[in-house]
């Protein structure tokens, strides 16, 4: 018994395990679907082909095997050995101060990256917004403006802030952003689909029997109405969890004529409430470090698995979902 244990204590994933468990855990929870996903990243690949020379020069070339440009290893030997993780939802020099100081810690993981390319991953909205019942052209128009905004109003940011500090202090840095975003999609998903909820408050009651949800309201930011009343009938419902990052304003108006009446997301800001409001839309906030968590945790459970050490941190609501 004891050789067992002290066999099941001292198992490791390396970096790149973790990491391509976290692109495979993705794919499968995309909400594009498994074909589209394949399609896209085919498409790519061809795409790659015909650059030029000084175009693929600067090329990240993960991108042809990763769907999703906001998840990668940022520091670090993909060969590292990992027994012990710091795991939080925004990883800044501060968190990575506290890494170096709790010691022993291999690897920290962020849920939001270090990363100029979020607004590729946006990319994703198009087919999820078409199969919503928005026209492919309408989607990708509206998607593809946006887009450009946030890259526009990303380009200023410190993106190696962290980055140098995780090198400086030699810890691994990991960030599958979309990756988790996808998990606690299909995770809220599947349960509303499973439960049928006639009424907004049906869709409370839902969230509410889900750990991360209950300790964030005993902590004063769970799930809430942002737009509607809990006696409205929900009508269509879809779940806006993954994306990269909230839809354009323009969305909602045409949400609303695909006949959608109800909208389960992580976070929207004031203007976009007030859209979605012009337009008779429910709007149920899940809550942004929640449902993070929820998509994290989903991940976690899985290398922790394999007998690693998970340090929760930065607004990580850990759970856990297996004995």
């Amino acid at each position: 018994m004891t050789s067992k244990t002290n066999s099941m204590t001292t198992k490791t994933m390396t970096t790149q395990q973790i990491y391509d468990l976290a692109i495979k855990m993705g794919i499968e929870s995309d909400p594009r679907g498994l074909k589209k996903v394949h399609e896209l990243m085919k498409r790519k690949k061809i795409q790659y082909e015909k650059m030029s020379k000084d175009e693929k020069k600067y090329y990240n070339m993960e991108k042809l095997n990763n769907p999703y440009p906001d998840a990668m290893i940022f520091v670090g030997s993909p060969d590292k050995k990992i027994k012990k993780i710091l795991a939080g939802i925004d990883i800044e020099t501060p968190e990575l101060l506290l890494a170096d100081r709790i010691g022993g810690v291999d690897l920290v993981i962020a849920h939001h990256p270090e990363w100029p390319y979020i607004h590729e991953v946006m990319d994703m909205q198009v087919d999820f917004y078409n199969q919503c019942g928005i026209p492919i052209n309408i989607a990708e128009w509206i998607t593809k403006e946006w887009s450009r905004e946030i890259e526009r109003s990303t380009k200023p940011l410190n993106h190696e802030r962290a980055i140098d500090a995780a090198k400086l202090l030699n810890l691994s840095l990991l960030a599958p952003h979309s990756c988790m975003d996808n998990l606690a999609h299909d995770y809220i998903d599947k349960l509303i689909k499973k439960n049928h909820p006639e009424y907004i408050e049906d869709i409370l009651d839902i969230l509410m029997e889900i750990s991360e949800y209950q300790i964030a309201t005993e902590n004063g930011y769970g799930p809430s109405i942002f737009s509607g009343d809990k006696n409205n009938r929900v009508g269509k419902i879809i779940v806006e969890f993954a994306g990269g990052t909230s839809p354009s304003l323009k969305m909602y108006e045409k949400l609303s004529q695909a006949g959608v009446g109800t909208s389960v997301s992580m976070h929207i800001k004031e203007d976009a409430r007030k859209e979605a409001e012009k337009y008779n839309m429910n709007i149920v906030i899940a809550g942004h470090y929640a449902s993070d968590s929820l998509g994290t945790n989903l991940y976690l459970d899985e290398i922790e698995k394999n007998g690693i050490e998970i340090v929760p941190c930065s607004g990580l609501i850990r759970v856990k979902r297996f004995k």
